[in-house]
Order: structure tokens, then sequence, then C-alpha cells
């Protein structure tokens, strides 16, 4: 079932500060739109639109497909260069809101730039609400009818490993070197990623990310512990993981329970979620 965007209000913006008259045949699209994208999870929706040709930038998580390597790059999208976007003369910019600061905003609009923010919820129906709001604005919404459709196929081939109550607890360590390790408590992305997949997370105390510590890693006792796998390369691979304080009293650690994922692809919440929720279940069981 298509979703209308208006109706729904995720636009969370779409401001156009100069009008050139140019006659829009699809929505904001047009043969000659020039699209800067500032988030991945987009970014593989619009490839998967059959526009990836009129993309000219994107940020740095914006590596898939393939061709989106191919991309001009233009910094995180949290940390977004305004003049390096400018440079690149788009039509459309588009990106999540909550990731687009107020003064960038500014920024784009008085580059006469049409912007088109949505909102992003990490859950399976988020995602496919921002698949649709993104088809219909740009009037392709029956590819991206195929998009969510196929991402419901994907999620139906998930099988979670375990009875509601023998749920594996998963630990997820964000890590960039031993002088970077962060534990994934409750409502970030891995943290749904794990619920999807059947596990529970091993840390409900607190919110989002805090520093590792080896109390709070026994205290948390996970059967499994999850990283991406630049994660576990920064710290030297399993051996090196092995060598933190508190992994080898774990449950985890004991039965050598480490498991590693892409980090876009098992964060990012776009088109892919089915195949990385299908990967992780398979993961923990």
């Amino acid at each position: 079932m298509k979703f209308n965007t208006l109706a729904l209000g995720v636009f969370a913006l779409i401001l156009s500060a100069c009008n050139t008259g140019t006659k829009e045949k699809n929505g904001l699209l047009t043969d000659s739109t020039k699209i800067v994208s500032l988030n991945g999870a987009m970014s593989e929706v619009l490839a998967g639109l059959g526009v990836e040709k009129q993309i000219v930038g994107t940020d740095i998580t914006s590596n898939y497909p393939e061709v989106m390597k191919t991309k001009t790059k233009v910094g995180h999208n949290r940390n977004i260069n305004a003049e390096g976007v400018i440079g690149l003369s788009p039509t459309l910019i588009v990106g999540i809101k909550k990731e687009i600061t107020p003064a960038l905003i500014a920024q784009f609009k008085a580059a006469g730039v049409k912007l088109l923010l949505l909102d992003q919820e990490y859950s399976v129906e988020g995602t496919k609400k921002l698949i649709h709001s993104l088809a219909d604005t740009l009037g392709l919404s029956a590819k991206g009818d195929s998009i969510a459709k196929a991402l419901d196929t994907d999620l139906a081939q998930v099988k979670p490993s375990a009875a509601a109550e023998k749920k594996p607890r998963v630990l997820f360590i964000y890590a960039r070197g031993t002088g970077t390790m962060m534990v994934g408590g409750t409502g970030t992305q891995v943290d749904q990623a794990i619920k999807l997949a059947g596990g529970e997370n091993a840390i409900t105390e607190f919110a989002d990310y805090k520093p590792l510590t080896a109390e709070a890693l026994v205290k948390a006792n996970p059967d499994v512990i999850l990283l991406f796998d630049s994660g576990l390369q920064s710290l030297g691979g399993a051996n090196g993981l092995a060598k933190v304080q508190g992994i080898k009293e774990t449950n985890a650690g004991k039965n050598n329970k480490i498991i590693t994922m892409d980090g876009e692809l098992l964060s990012s919440f776009g088109p892919r979620l089915g195949v990385a929720i299908k990967e992780l279940a398979a993961k923990i069981k």
C-alpha cells in the first residue's frame, strides 16, 4: 500500500528558494535534476528507483550499490560541508531531518537549492514509509512499491533463533580501536535490529551509547557479542578483542560467540533491512 506523503505529513521540509520555471514531469524529478543525497539509506532507495545517474554527490555512508562509491563525497551525514555540496551545483538535496542542522538548511536555502528532508524511524514500517515517501515525492510510486515488496519478501525469510523465553542476549560494541569502545543501549539502530532478529539487547539500563567498562560487560553477561566488521578489525581481530578486560568472563567470551556484520548494512534501515536481519538472525543462533 502506498503512503500519501502530504497526507501523512512525512515531509520535514521542502524548500524552493528559486523557481526556474522548469516543468516537473514527476513530482520533484525532471530529466535535468541533479541530486545530492546526504544519507546512505536514501541513496540506496534512489538507486532502487533507477535515478542513480542523476546523483552527483553523496555523504560517506552511501556506498551501496557499488556505483555509489564513485560519487563525489561531501562528508559524513552529521557533518556536511555546505560549500562542498553547493559546489556540485545540485538542483535537489535529499536527507534525513534530524541529521541536517538549521544552519546547513539556511545555507542551502540561500544558494537556491530545493531541499527534501524526511523523517526516519528505525523499524520495518519506518523503513517502508521512507521508501514510499521518497518514491511518491519523485513521482515513482510504482517503483517504490516494488522496493517495499522486495523488503517484505526478505523479512519473511527471517527465522528467529529461539523461543521468546530463550532469546539470545546480544551485546553490541562500537569500537574504533581500544581507545574508543562503546556499548549500545536501547533505542539505537542496532538495538532495533537485534530485536527484529529474535534476540534481546543485553544492555537495557540506559539508552544510546556509553563507554565500555569491564564491570558493565561482566554484569551484562551476553550470550553473543556483536561488532561491525571494521570495529573488530580496529581491535586486531578476535585475539585483540579477547584481551579486552571482562570479555573472557562473559558467556560470549567463554563460548567464542563473537560475530560481526557490515556496519552500513546493519544500521542504515534502508531497502536491505530484510537482508541484514536475516543475516543477523542466522549469526546469533
